[in-house]
Parts: C-alpha cells; structure tokens; sequence
C-alpha cells in the first residue's frame, strides 16, 4: 500500500562558508557595546535567561568603554593585562617556529583569545583551581610561572617537569591554580565541578573555574557536570570558549547554530552570560561576577567565550583546507590586543611606542628562556631519566614493578 508521506532526510551542518568562498560571519548574534543590563550578582538563574542570547560588550568601535559592565580597571590592571597578552603571542610563535625547526613533537596557539586567559588569570586567585584546556597558556604566563619552565615541558627535556609524562603543552602547575591539562576532552568540567563540590563541603573559600571548548560540549562529560553543578550548588565558573572550529569541525556540529551555547545552562537551572571574547573589560566584568556569585554561595554561574581562533588547531591542522583563508580577518569582534590597546591609548596612558617596546621586552624574555631552556636540550637531545617511569605511581612498590626496574638497571 502506497504511503503519502515524504521520506526522511538527514541534515548534516555546513559551515557558512569553506575555502574559496567568502567569509561570512552573518549568523553571529551580537549587541552594541553597553546596551546589556548587568544583574545584580543574587539575580535567580531565571532571571538571566536572556543574557544566553544576548552579548555583553564593553569596548565600543571606537575604543570606549561603554554601559554597565565597565569594571573600571586602573591604568597599571590594563598595562598589566596588555603585557600578559602580548607576551603569550610572543611564547606562541617561539614556540611555534621551534616546531618547525623539530624541537618539539607538537604545539597549539591561543592567538586571538589571549584575552580570556589572561583577564580570567587575573580575576581569579591562583589558590583557586582552574581546569583549562590546552589554549589557556596565559594564565600560567600571566601569573608569572618561569617562560622556561614551560619550554621545559613542550622539549620533554630532562627538566621537563612533569617528566615526560604528558604531551608537550599539557602543563601542570598545582602552586600557580593550574591543574593537569587533559588530553580527553570533557574530563576537565566535571572535575572543576568535583574540586568546588569538595571545597564547600570542607568550608574552604576557594572556588574552582573550568574551560571548555565549543565542540567539547556535546560530550556526556559536559552534561554530568552541569547536573552536579546545580544540584549542589557548586562553586565554580564554567567558561565555554567558542572559538568556532573544534579541529576542523565548525561549531555547527555540537548544536551551535540551533541556539547559543550559553544557552545550554538554561535547562539545568543555572545562570547564563554570553560574552565578547575578544573584548578584556568585558571578559574581567563577566568572570568577576561569576566569581562573586560563587565566593557567595550562590553557586555555579556558565559563561559562553565569542572568539575566533586564528591559528591552526594545532601544528598538526591545516585550516586552508576547511575553512576560507581570510575568514580571520573578517571576524566581527576583531583581535583582542587591537582593541585594548585603542582603548588604552584613547585613555591616554599607552602609545605606540610604548606598545612597540612591549612587544620588543616581550620578544627578549622568551628569546632568553629558550636559551635557558634549550641549554639542557630539546626534543631527542635530553630527556627526563627513565627511573622516572617507575616513580609517582603507587604509594609501595609492586614487586612486577621492582623486578623491571631492576631490568633495565635503575
């Protein structure tokens, strides 16, 4: 018998555009700086629904800053901030070129979200416990942990210390708020979860934060985590950085064309914002209302990131091949040391000069950690003793582990 209906037909999402095509940006939503209301901090999570699908701005075209979310930073938080950033694109590109010279097996780029690490690394204290991805290097470098010590661990060289263990750019830093990178993505977010659902059950005041990327959303992991987040009211900030590329898939694929990802918080009972990315006051206001939120027992608070990643995934991507090559360029939300750096000259406490010698000071110091680091070796050159397999593991040695270290005579 004949059926009168149509058959069924799978959508599979298409980026707007993919290379030779124009890029386009037209589905990006987006506010004028300084129109969004900023709640007060004891808001309901309710009463935040819109702030999913809206976004908060700070910096206008011009390089003012403008509306409710301004947090007024004094002129050395700013310099402070501008450094910070300047100095991770540096690292970036040392880096970078050291693994085309194949001084390394591997390494990723944060160029263009700077300013979510480092204004984030600012706000939050280093006795809290981030949990990052592998593009939040600022906030070790914004908190002052040694340019060479992190070359150590991207070389695995013999003071590598995390000693071999990890991949080159998965850093561990317990001291500097900074908990091991992991390399299965999702992991993180419910172990920030865990970590703050742990410090109020103790009565401590320290809070944890979490970041995430856009396609990593659509793991379970992600979801478990917003569960437990409210339901117990843990004290964390959960900060999803919508770059738009996981590797080469667009962020159509984790739902990011159905709905904003800020809007993913709305159907657990927690608070929203989406946020200019690329904007630093607004990243400072956004995370330090967040932070307030938590500190006060208020709970869990998710922020969606608006970025653009410029840089390949990773050395191992080519994004020619998946995406426009001038697409970069044509990113609504600009670069975000451009825009600080107007809005600092504009206030009349920075110039070109002064922006030219930061870069020139930024340039030396990481030029002088890769003499340091590269004196004790590079990749193949040194590398952490083997003993070091055998150690860190079980609280007693297990006599299989004994009778190998005896094998290979250490």
């Amino acid at each position: 018998m004949a059926k009168n209906t149509p058959k069924l037909s799978l959508r599979v999402p298409e980026p707007p555009a993919r290379p030779g095509d124009k890029a386009d940006f037209s589905h990006v939503q987006m506010d004028e700086a300084g129109v969004v209301a900023r709640p007060d901090t004891s808001v309901a999570p309710s009463q935040t629904r819109d702030l999913a699908f809206r976004l908060v701005r700070v910096l206008d075209d011009d390089g003012k800053a403008v509306g409710p979310w301004d947090p007024k930073l004094d002129a050395e938080t700013m310099r402070r901030g501008m450094k910070a950033m300047l100095l991770t694109r540096a690292f970036d590109d040392r880096m970078h070129k050291a693994h085309r010279q194949g001084k390394t097996s591997f390494y990723m780029k944060s160029t263009g979200e700077e300013a979510i690490a480092v204004a984030q690394g600012m706000v939050f204290s280093p006795e809290d416990m981030g949990f990052p991805t592998y593009r939040q290097q600022g906030l070790l470098i914004v908190r002052g942990y040694p340019l060479a010590t992190m070359m150590n661990q991207i070389y695995s060289n013999a003071s590598d210390p995390i000693k071999g263990r990890q991949l080159p750019i998965m850093y561990s830093a317990k001291e500097y708020g900074f908990f091991t990178i992991s390399g299965n993505l999702g992991t993180q977010v419910p172990q920030a979860v865990g970590w703050a659902m742990a410090s109020a059950y103790k009565g401590d005041d320290k809070i944890a934060v979490a970041w995430i990327g856009d396609g990593a959303t659509a793991e379970g992991d992600f979801h478990s985590a917003l569960t437990f987040a409210a339901v117990y009211r843990a004290p964390v900030v959960l900060n999803i950085v919508n770059n738009q590329w996981a590797i080469s898939s667009f962020q159509g694929f984790a739902g990011g064309m159905e709905t904003t990802f800020a809007s993913k918080a709305i159907g657990y009972g927690l608070p929203c914002l989406r946020v200019d990315g690329n904007d630093f006051l607004a990243v400072w206001a956004a995370s330090q209302w967040a932070a307030e939120r938590a500190r006060s027992n208020q709970g869990a608070t998710v922020i969606e990131f608006l970025t653009y990643r410029h840089a390949p995934h990773s050395t191992s991507d080519d994004p020619s091949r998946y995406r426009p090559g001038d697409e970069g360029a044509h990113w609504p939300l600009g670069d975000p040391v451009d825009r600080l750096k107007q809005h600092m000259i504009g206030q009349g406490f920075w110039s070109d000069d002064e922006h030219a010698a930061a870069i020139a000071d930024c340039e030396a110091q990481v030029k002088a950690a890769a003499k340091e680091s590269e004196a004790i070796g590079t990749l193949g050159q040194s590398r952490p003793s083997v003993k070091t397999m055998f150690e860190e593991v079980f609280a007693s040695e297990d006599w299989r582990l004994v009778e190998q270290r005896r094998e290979v005579g250490v």
